[in-house]
């Protein structure tokens, strides 16, 4: 009886998790530059005399789907679509380190400091960008970042850094829970001198909300059927305690 019971104990947990991940990508279904996640599981058996036939499922966010996203032009200056699919977009995350994204809507804050929507720093080729006051701003296809100083000459532009474009071509990546991209042995990116970026254009969601909604159905079937598994299990033990009593 208690291995019908560890039994869906185990499959309840993948259920919820696989709710989880379909949620977190229905949630970002419009988030620029956003990829769909992908779980994996493994069988983690467990030791021990009695324990040999107990086999846990474990589920995690490991990957993602790294299929390109629909690129829109959009006309704004600090908007730019990574127009090489395996390229991403260098950024600090909120623990300090080098950290990868697709995400392209770029923000500048009161300080001048690039960042992306969510508030990460942008990373050029000496750390996170930070730009003077301009008036006229251009983003080159390789990345690199020119001004106008304000008040300057408007035929004269000012190279001022270029936005780093890091090459996952040979590279494990894995997804953190922070929706960053890392290598999977640690480490950084190398930049990728064949990136090119659109400058005024923004790569969307790469989400399919109608196989995604599918999914998340199925993820509460499969709940469902597993807490009714619990139930009969329940039943069958109360009717074994019944057969066993001698009133």
């Amino acid at each position: 009886m208690d291995k019908l019971i560890y039994s869906s104990l185990s499959a309840m947990r993948s259920a919820m998790a696989r709710q989880t991940m379909t949620a977190n990508d229905l949630a970002n279904a419009n988030t620029s530059g956003f990829r769909a996640e992908m779980s994996s599981s493994a069988a983690l058996w467990l030791k021990g005399e009695g324990f040999e036939s107990r086999v846990a499922n474990s589920g995690e966010v490991a990957s993602a789907d790294m299929t390109a996203g629909t690129i829109s032009e959009t006309g704004r200056m600090l908007d730019v679509a990574l127009d090489t699919k395996d390229a991403l977009l260098a950024v600090q995350s909120r623990e300090g380190d080098e950290a990868y994204t697709r995400r392209g809507d770029l923000q500048l804050s009161d300080s001048g400091l690039l960042t992306t929507g969510d508030g990460l720093p942008v990373l050029g080729d000496a750390g996170p960008i930070t730009l003077p006051p301009f008036d006229k701003l251009t983003i080159a296809a390789d990345g690199t970042i020119s001004i106008v100083p304000q008040g300057g000459d408007p035929s004269q532009m000012q190279t001022v850094d270029r936005l780093k474009l890091a090459g996952t071509s040979g590279m494990q990546i894995a997804k953190g829970l922070d929706g960053l991209f890392r290598p999977r042995n640690g480490g950084t990116l190398p930049t990728d001198p064949d990136a090119k970026v659109r400058q005024g254009a923004l790569e969307g969601s790469n989400v399919n909300v109608s196989s995604t909604l599918i999914d998340m159905i199925e993820a509460s079937r499969g709940w469902d059927m597993q807490v009714k598994m619990m139930s009969a299990a329940q039943d069958i033990d109360k009717a074994s305690s019944e057969l066993m009593r001698f009133d």
